[in-house]
């Protein structure tokens, strides 16, 4: 093997770990879009790039009763602020690509988790 290609692969070694090092410290983020809308309510909040880390809460004075989740990853919407469960307060998962509603009489969503 000649000097030159032996530097070529040693430095072609070198800029891929690089690569992957200085990538692997970026956040995660979802990829497209999540909605969310009260109800009866004109005013829709959607969200993009959201972390995959902690908990989101909706940015709706009332909480979400239609979520649209047009996203790669699967969420958790939680009907608490701090993405808790409680007794009457359980969680819904949502699968990347679906929808869901509230039932009329259910309290709203108020935060959601990605499922990563």
């Amino acid at each position: 093997m000649s000097h030159s290609r032996r530097i070529g692969i040693i430095a072609g070694t070198a800029a891929l770990l690089l690569t992957a090092t200085a990538c692997s410290g970026l956040g995660r983020s979802t990829v497209g879009v999540l909605s969310f809308r009260g109800h009866d309510s004109p005013i829709e909040v959607s969200y993009t790039d959201t972390s995959v880390k902690g908990c989101h809460k909706i940015a709706l004075p009332k909480g979400a009763t239609h979520a649209e989740n047009n996203t790669l990853v699967d969420i958790v919407l939680y009907r608490t602020e701090d993405c808790r469960k409680l007794d009457r307060a359980g969680a819904t998962y949502l699968a990347t690509t679906l929808s869901d509603v509230t039932a009329p009489a259910s309290l709203p969503w108020r935060s959601f988790t990605v499922v990563h």
